[in-house]
């Protein structure tokens, strides 16, 4: 099991990235638009570098739902790979079988 503080953080980290998507997107539109002068766009710039970090949705981390396993995640079913196989063992994943050729 991870830590709790971790764990919390990173919800927070999801949490902030979705609050502050669209204002990231558009600030993000202004800084790459070419055709705009340099000076709005470095406005944009400043503006984007004052928002808070963990509103970035790159710095959240893929965790498993069950024990917060920061590695070896599967992002298809959010768990990493010994919840993964101790569900899929069980038959709690319907349509997980294990390899056999």
């Amino acid at each position: 099991m991870a830590k709790t503080s971790a764990v919390e953080k990173n919800k927070e980290r999801i949490r902030l990235s979705t609050v502050y998507a669209d204002k990231r997107s558009a600030l993000k539109n202004i800084i790459m638009d070419r055709e705009l002068p340099v000076e709005e766009r470095f406005e944009a710039t400043l503006r984007l570098a004052q928002m808070p970090r963990n509103g970035a949705k790159v710095r959240v981390r893929l965790r498993c739902e069950l024990t917060g396993r920061p590695r070896g995640n599967y992002r298809k079913f959010k768990l990493s790979r010994n919840m993964l196989r101790d569900l899929a063992s069980a038959g709690h994943l319907p349509g997980v079988v294990k390899a056999s050729w």
